[in-house]
């Protein structure tokens, strides 16, 4: 008998994009699926288009299970589908994205074959929502972290690394050992670092290289030229940041020394940020304190001399002006 396979996506005003992710769960190639889809708040249509497709669900054997709760966010929503979950394995796909047809019969099968892992992951295409059928690129990006196994620093700091959740599958054993109490932290930030560290920690990670994701890039993407979009940055970092904290002070390690590894990540952001920006102010600022923890790099003077020669420069172009 197959094991059950619990699918949880989180959705927040999707009614322009959750039927390419109902659809494909529709289209697994492995049967005995729990999904259960959680309504974080929303004000659109996404509600009256999720069930619609109940009745689809129940025709093709899928357990289906619809939750409502008022935005909270993503991480707030994913707790919901986590406190009641059957299934011997666990995926949570994002409900802008799409699981390929055997998404999920590979990755069970991948893990039901080498009982040494309990986590797997798999590459993902990458498409552009304006036509979805265009492969424009691979979240592996050939990256040399493809087959490695022991990723907990490189989810820490983003190395070479990438975070579709719909790439992911654990088993349910590993969830329940680490999260006992079936809660992840909850917070604006994400959902993905409160699994995947504490899986990382005490886990390898299989690797199946196919695409069995498909990765949605929306319209909405970062822009340097938008209005308000550096301090958007700024306070996505002391988010995450936070978040990455209070992580680690759950976890069964030198916590002082991690607290150390992010915050030099966020300053090493920040200062790369302000330098894109051009925000003198704050590079100088992040700099200095960088600087005064010693972990200034060779890029980063050639940054600060560069960041002094606007600075200098700007001035004496309204200096000119005022003649």
């Amino acid at each position: 008998m197959q094991k059950k396979v619990s699918i949880i996506t989180p959705c927040y005003n999707g009614e322009m994009y959750v039927e390419r992710m109902l659809n494909s769960v529709l289209e697994q190639d492995y049967n005995n699926i729990e999904f259960i889809f959680i309504n974080d708040g929303s004000t659109d249509k996404t509600e009256a288009i999720v069930k619609k497709y109940e009745t689809k669900f129940k025709k093709k054997g899928i357990d289906f299970i619809y939750i409502y709760q008022s935005n909270s966010g993503q991480a707030a929503a994913l707790n919901k589908g986590l406190a009641i979950f059957k299934g011997d394995y666990l995926t949570w796909p994002d409900s802008d994205d799409m699981l390929s047809k055997d998404s999920i019969s590979k990755k069970v099968e991948f893990l039901e074959k080498n009982p040494e892992y309990k986590a797997v992951r798999t590459d993902a295409a990458v498409v552009n929502e304006n036509d979805i059928t265009k492969i424009i690129g691979y979240l592996s990006k050939k990256s040399n972290n493809r087959f490695k196994e022991d990723l907990f620093l490189d989810f820490l700091l983003e190395n070479d690394i990438w975070y579709a959740p719909g790439c992911f599958m654990i088993k349910r054993e590993v969830f329940l050992k680490l999260f006992p109490d079936r809660k992840i932290l909850e917070s604006r930030a994400g959902q993905n670092w409160q699994i995947l560290l504490p899986v990382s920690l005490h886990y390898k990670w299989g690797y199946i290289d196919e695409n069995l994701y498909v990765y949605v890039v929306r319209g909405n993407s970062h822009s340097h030229e938008t209005e308000g979009q550096y301090e958007k940055i700024l306070k996505k970092y002391n988010q995450q940041e936070e978040l990455l904290n209070a992580i680690i002070d759950t976890l069964d390690i030198d916590q002082e020394k991690f607290h150390e590894i992010i915050k030099e990540k966020y300053l090493k952001k920040k200062l790369n940020d302000a330098y894109n920006f051009k925000n003198s102010k704050d590079f100088f600022t992040t700099y200095g304190t960088l600087k005064n923890l010693n972990k200034i790099c060779f890029r980063d003077k050639m940054r600060m001399l560069r960041m002094k020669y606007r600075l200098f420069d700007k001035i004496v172009k309204l200096l000119r002006r005022k003649k």
